[in-house]
């Protein structure tokens, strides 16, 4: 049943309108667009999350890019960071091509599924607490719907901190002190029911970190490298 689940949860996400300024900026980047784009039609809705209802890799990252989920309704998918994700997903074997353009591609997922913290293109990259705090109950949702899930990969810090509060929500035992945020940062959590869950930390796919050199895509295929070997190892639950 979760992937009816998963349908439904997804047009709740897209109607959502929680959020005064990310609704006011969204559709005003979706009005405006982009020279490079002007053709298009824009999404300029909030994005739900995309991938294999029985995966065993969640991969969370931050937010819509304002030109790139926003444009084309997809995660990840019409700009630089998608293809540099979508590559490194397919070379690990989880996803069904190396390109990610639009929502009808024919892109697959194998045993992934793709989310965000925030559902919206925040301005400048940046949601406020509040925002997160409103789209959580979408992760939560999503959680509960993916029973399968064994490893998390979070791109960024800030996934990285919001996974880790959510985990502890459902009743994993944080190690403290608390890891901190490194690219390759991997660790076990557990729960008194005696579930597991990995969580591996990655840098995330932005330009700033690509064109900067500190993400290379060797870094990101081992991040996907070892967590395709991590939900081989680690019971579900």
């Amino acid at each position: 049943m979760a992937a009816p689940e998963l349908s439904r949860l997804a047009a709740t996400i897209v109607a959502c309108r929680l959020c005064p300024r990310l609704v006011r900026y969204r559709e005003r980047v979706a009005r405006e667009k982009k020279r490079e784009f002007a053709g298009w039609t824009y999404w300029g809705r909030p994005v739900p999350g995309l991938g294999d209802p029985d995966a065993e890799v969640l991969i969370v990252g931050l937010a819509p890019a304002a030109h790139g989920a926003n444009r084309t309704g997809r995660m990840f998918t019409g700009d630089g960071s998608g293809q540099w994700l979508i590559r490194s997903l397919h070379r690990a074997g989880f996803a069904s091509q190396p390109v990610s353009e639009h929502r009808d591609d024919g892109l697959r997922l194998h045993g992934a599924f793709i989310t965000a913290t925030v559902r919206c293109a925040p301005p400048d990259n940046i949601p406020l607490p509040s925002e997160m705090a409103n789209c959580a109950r979408y992760l939560r949702r999503e959680l509960d719907l993916l029973p399968g899930i064994r490893v998390v990969v979070a791109l960024g810090h800030v996934a990285y901190r919001q996974i880790l509060a959510l985990a502890a929500e459902r009743g994993f035992e944080i190690p403290r002190p608390r890891p901190r945020f490194a690219h390759g940062t991997s660790f076990v959590l557990r729960s008194e029911a005696g579930r597991r869950m990995q969580i591996i930390a990655s840098y995330h796919p932005s330009r700033q970190n690509t064109q900067t050199g500190r993400l290379t895509e060797p870094m990101l295929d081992a991040i996907f490298t070892t967590a395709r070997q991590a939900r081989r190892t680690s019971p579900g639950g």
